[in-house]
């Protein structure tokens, strides 16, 4: 599984370690990501992907597209019991 636009992650490290965040962009050797609540998609959180566990989730560009469509498609991984590995 490599590092793309889209793909859901749980950080490791940090104090969002642990909740469900999506990759909504790449520069060079670091990702950004949100979650749509805390870190929106305007102002995402820079991350080193070492520190971040991947899914087997990729997200399509138009869940992408507001705050509010990022936290609809991560809520069934974060509070409703779907399986996301």
């Amino acid at each position: 599984m490599e590092l793309q636009v889209g793909r859901v992650v749980i950080p490791r490290a940090g104090h969002d370690a642990g909740r469900y965040h999506v990759i909504v962009a790449l520069d060079g050797g670091a990702v950004y990501i949100a979650d749509g609540r805390r870190r929106g998609r305007d102002k995402p959180k820079r991350k080193n992907p070492r520190h971040l566990a991947k899914t087997g989730i990729v997200l399509s560009l138009s869940e992408l597209e507001t705050d509010r469509k990022i936290r609809a498609a991560l809520w069934p991984y974060q509070y409703g019991g779907a399986d996301a590995k």
